[in-house]
């Protein structure tokens, strides 16, 4: 299972409330996921095999785990809903209808503004709020804005003539804008800027205003006025007491920067902030050396690189201070084409997400604090347990995978210097004894067979015929030739795989055999097969590499069976494409249909040369010229 190679990682995991990001072997992100404590979150998905298919799925896909801390678990389900919106992982379904935590609309660009439920925020001239976690605070919240501000809530073109006021009037729900004579826009006015400070999060001066007006109204004797100023003073204190700190409008758009030094390496840490919400992490790392000046001059070298490719927000805040900062400001100016401020915040949600760039930082350089160490442990000791005269710096890996000898085919992987090198990854599909073909990289697209091809059930001869495709190439080209090739299975296929090799005059190529059940390491010149400890490193990885192998050739063996129940005779017909396809089969109904036809029924729909080779494709006859 892959996620079982995630494990040593998983156990360094913080104990620290955040959000958890699984990527398959393309680098994709497939899952988003947020924890109250990551270590305990993550590690649970260790014994989750079997929940469910979805869970079964997606654990066999995960080869990679990425973790970004946060300060609550409320923030980490904001950043989480964010992170879901930007990359979009599939194995989120529950989001698939692109359900966001709602935001607060206040359409200022109305005469009499109301205050509405919004998805998404667009530069619209409107005040936006949000995002509102739990959802019902935002209705709460516009319920607020009718009670006790007496905002409207129709959707009537509001000209203050309207001869009577509705029932949210009576029941004092509304200040009845649409009636001149009981409300004028000032009085609505004011209701509005009560409404904005509230969404603001400016509960302060709110506050302050309502208390201010609910002395008035006492001293006026407006006792029951007065009430209702403090009934509403009280609520919103309770409503600002609630207010979001990660996804708050009063960011709006900055990129803010963390930094952390370690022993092997330096780590910049981006935080991209848009409307207010952390949208997108961007990691820059280097060298410990890199860092020698100080981490004033990193972060100087940092801002120069990495706008480079993007665009400078209006504002950037920095953990220190930088030399010749005004320069900079300059520089990122005149790229932006607007006024561009570079910011050391000391105190509040500035400073805060700042600190959480930085451990953010910190946690990716504990991560690469020996980044090497370990593949240089387990490619030593693959050295020195089969003999090999130097480190087997590149490894390749071959599987098959078929259903009884049905639609079978392999795969290739390539390991280099103990990392997975996805682009040279290779598939093949595995015909009739003899058969040659070429292998297929990832990106392109696989012909449908016409109809199931033959059996295949010698698994020796599978795994011969792939090695002879894969190094006569590699003989043509000139190389890159593996340091060890591994090939998944056991003496059988270890042997044919040699008898490939020496056809091709590279008996000299060093392979061994890993079976599955037992991880016995099988070798050509050795009757007793290799056996490892269970915990060395050097078995680990090439229990790595074989699952990736198995991983990559069981997806592909999906591929080819659906491909092969799904596809049809006349998807190889020639020139019969999909246009054509679609006129068959209106015109005749079903592939019957179009096997029974003749040429003068045929020849009206799709014209004479396609209709010969539909004729010639179901052996009806010869056509005529």
């Amino acid at each position: 299972m892959a996620i079982q190679d995630l494990k040593e990682q998983i156990s360094r995991l913080p104990e620290q409330p955040g959000v958890y990001l699984y990527a398959n072997a393309a680098g994709e992100t497939i899952y988003v996921g947020k924890a109250r404590t990551l270590r305990d979150r993550v590690r649970s998905y260790l014994a989750a095999r079997g929940s469910s298919p979805k869970t079964d799925a997606l654990l066999d896909e995960v080869t990679a785990l990425e973790v970004i801390v946060t300060d609550s678990v409320v923030e980490a389900l904001a950043l989480e809903n964010n992170l879901i919106k930007q990359r979009a992982p599939r194995y989120n379904i529950l989001l698939r209808d692109d359900k966001s935590y709602p935001y607060l609309k206040l359409t200022l660009s109305e005469a009499f503004p109301r205050v509405l439920v919004a998805r998404q925020v667009a530069r619209d001239g409107d005040l936006y709020a949000g995002p509102f976690l739990p959802a019902s605070l935002a209705r709460r919240t516009i319920g607020l804005g009718h009670k006790l501000f007496g905002l409207r809530s129709c959707n009537e073109v509001i000209t203050g003539k309207r001869a009577r006021p509705c029932l949210e009037y009576d029941i004092k729900r509304c200040l009845a804008p649409c009636v001149d004579t009981v409300c004028a826009p000032e009085r609505y006015q004011q209701a509005v800027e009560d409404m904005r400070l509230l969404l603001e999060g400016r509960v302060d001066e709110l506050a302050a205003d309502l208390e201010a007006r609910m002395r008035a109204a006492a001293a006026a004797e407006r006792f029951e006025e007065a009430a209702q100023q403090r009934d509403a003073m009280r609520v919103v204190q309770a409503v600002g007491a609630r207010q979001q700190k990660m996804a708050t409008p009063a960011l709006g758009d900055r990129d803010v920067f963390g930094v952390a030094v370690g022993p092997a390496s330096a780590v910049i840490q981006v935080f991209q902030v848009r409307r207010g919400r952390v949208v997108e992490r961007v990691t820059l790392q280097g060298a410990a050396a890199d860092a020698a000046e100080g981490a004033g001059a990193l972060v100087a070298a940092a801002l120069q690189q990495f706008y480079e490719g993007h665009e400078p927000p209006r504002e950037i805040d920095l953990p220190v201070d930088i030399e010749d900062a005004d320069v900079t400001e300059a520089w990122l100016s005149s790229r932006a084409q607007r006024r561009v401020t570079l910011l050391v915040p000391q105190r509040g949600d500035r400073r805060r997400l700042v600190d959480l760039a930085t451990r953010n930082a910190e946690l990716v350089v504990r991560a690469a604090a020996d980044p090497g160490g370990e593949a240089f442990a387990a490619l030593d000791g693959l050295r020195e347990a089969l003999g090999l005269p130097g480190l087997p710096r590149r490894i390749e890996c071959f599987d098959i995978s078929t259903l009884q000898g049905s639609e079978t085919v392999a795969s290739l992987v390539v390991c280099e210097d103990g990392r997975m090198a996805k682009g040279e990854y290779r598939k093949y599909r595995v015909s009739g004894p003899g058969a040659r073909g070429s292998a297929r990289q990832e990106s392109e697209p696989e012909p449908r067979a016409p109809s199931p091809e033959p059996r295949f059930l010698n698994d020796f001869a599978a795994m011969a015929q792939v090695v002879h495709r894969r190094f006569s190439r590699l003989v043509e080209a000139g190389g890159p030739f593996p340091d060890l090739l591994v090939i998944d299975g056991g003496r059988g296929q270890l042997d044919a795989a040699y008898g490939a090799l020496e056809r091709l005059g590279l008996a000299n190529l060093v392979a061994v055999g890993l079976a599955k059940r037992e991880e016995l390491v099988v070798t050509r010149d050795a009757d007793t097969p290799v056996a490892f400890d269970r915990t060395s490193p050097a078995l680990r990885l090439l229990q790595q590499i074989r699952d990736e192998a198995h991983r990559f050739a069981v997806t592909f063996h999906r591929k080819a069976r659906s491909q092969r129940d799904f596809g049809s005779d006349l998807d190889t017909i020639p020139g019969v494409g999909p246009r054509r396809r679609r006129q068959l089969l209106t015109r005749f109904g079903s592939l019957a249909g179009v096997r029974r036809a003749t040429r003068e029924d045929l020849v009206p729909v799709v014209g004479q040369r396609c209709a010969d080779a539909v004729l010639t494709h179901f052996a009806r006859g010869v056509p005529s010229r």
